[in-house]
């Protein structure tokens, strides 16, 4: 974690004197423990997927009932991602991010004792409530400590621990539910989600100690430092309170390559969430039947899925070029998806497709983060960000329950994974040929 911060500082420029030296003891400081808290939410959000092998026979879930649950965590989490980023300026961060995680921890525990598909679906939602604000209230947060050359390399960390999440959770969520099932008389999956929710608990308790508001507060930088922070910070303030008004927003709501960024977003992201909540159940049928070893096989897509995004991301940097990184990642990441119907005889075959899959289709979100900023004009650019985040991540809403329902009738998944194809396809061919000024 500390190379990853050691690279990103670099990677993010320099201004005065001494000032690298600020962000590493700044970053080093911050990130980590929220990169933590990071992994440990999106773990929480996506162990349903390593539940299912279990959950769904004991108490006589349908892939539709499971894939409405999915589904129902992100309705919560785009109605109330604003207005917790809202509650995070006005009642600070320390508070707010331990408010998030206790709340977040105590609905992930309580999905250990769901008894009925109205009970599975209420916790759902109630996660998706509590979790809202956590990923955008560290996007502004960072924004508190970082001025804006820094500050995407420290998001792209971030980028990472989706990831990371599904590696940890590959490695233990299968051994969990193996070796509690019977414990107390209970079954595995539900001790699964007991063990995973309670570091969200352990998190936000020490949230209160570790985290500050801002520089202001932080204790651990002297008068110096935290003047030389806010100097920095000064201008993009000036500059946010002329950007940021209503005639901002009504700009972006005007502005017709809003709602195109939104629809690649959400393409991305309906491929990006398959993978996140249903691989294990891909694994099982490519022919594995134990759980443990399910569990083991969804973190090696998950750990390429790392490399990759940090290598294909770093060559586009190097080269300044966008569109045909993005659109190789899209559309070969689609052309993966399609080569999984043909349900090939070899497991290694098939594990190896399934790589090239996440591979591509994690790697291309970095590099769309870079285009709106490029492809929007300043006035529009803050509030049309906002705008194709909120859209694009209904998918979330989308893609499980509509997944769900291709399974159920077809008793397969391979009509889901053309559609998806096809979203990827048309994403990176709208790229290529609409977003030339984003190279660079």
């Amino acid at each position: 974690m500390t190379r990853s911060i050691d690279a990103a500082v670099q990677a993010a420029g320099r201004t005065l004197p001494g000032d690298d030296a600020l962000y590493r003891k700044i970053a080093l400081r911050v990130v980590p423990f929220l990169f933590l808290c990071y992994v440990v939410s999106f773990l929480d959000r996506i162990n349903i997927g390593f539940a299912q092998l279990q959950m769904k026979h004991d108490l006589g879930f349908s892939d539709a009932m499971y894939g409405l649950g999915a589904a129902i965590f992100y309705i919560g989490y785009v109605v109330c991602e604003v207005p917790s980023n809202m509650l995070l300026a006005r009642f600070g961060a320390r508070r707010t991010f331990a408010r998030i995680m206790l709340l977040w921890g105590v609905a992930s525990v309580g999905t250990m004792f769901v008894q009925t598909p109205g009970q599975f679906y209420a916790l759902r939602f109630a996660l998706g409530v509590f979790e809202a604000g956590f990923f955008p209230g560290i996007v502004l947060y960072l924004t508190y400590w970082f001025p804006a050359a820094r500050r995407a390399a420290m998001l792209s960390i971030f980028f990472a621990g989706v990831a990371v999440a599904g590696v940890l959770g590959g490695l233990f969520s299968g051994w969990l539910m193996r070796e509690t099932t019977g414990v107390l008389g209970l079954a595995g999956w539900r001790w699964m989600f007991a063990i995973e929710g309670a570091p969200a608990l352990v998190l936000g308790v020490l949230s209160l100690t570790w985290l500050v508001d801002g520089p202001k507060q932080a204790a651990w930088l002297n008068t110096e430092e935290k003047a030389r922070v806010a100097l920095a910070l000064a201008h993009e303030t000036r500059d946010a309170a002329r950007e940021h008004g209503s005639g901002a927003f009504a700009q972006a709501l005007r502005t017709p390559r809003v709602y195109l960024l939104a629809f690649i977003y959400f393409s991305l992201t309906c491929a990006s969430l398959t993978l996140n909540f249903w691989m294990p159940l891909m694994i099982r049928d490519f022919g594995i039947t134990d759980v443990v070893s399910i569990s083991l096989y969804t973190a090696v897509p998950n750990a390429l899925g790392v490399v990759g995004l940090i290598a294909i991301a770093r060559h586009s940097d190097r080269t300044g070029e966008r569109r045909r990184h993005f659109a190789f990642c899209t559309i070969g990441g689609g052309m993966a998806l399609v080569a999984l119907t043909a349900h090939l005889s070899s497991f290694a075959a098939m594990l190896a497709i399934l790589c090239c899959a996440t591979i591509l289709i994690f790697a291309a979100l970095p590099i769309f983060w870079t285009m709106p900023s490029h492809c929007l004009s300043t006035a529009a650019a803050a509030p049309g960000i906002a705008l194709v985040s909120s859209i694009g991540i209904t998918s979330g809403i989308v893609s499980p329950w509509v997944i769900g329902q291709i399974k159920v009738r077809t008793g397969s998944m391979d009509d889901a994974l053309y559609l998806l194809t096809a979203l990827l396809v048309a994403s990176g061919c709208a790229v290529l040929l609409t977003m030339r000024e984003a190279r660079g």
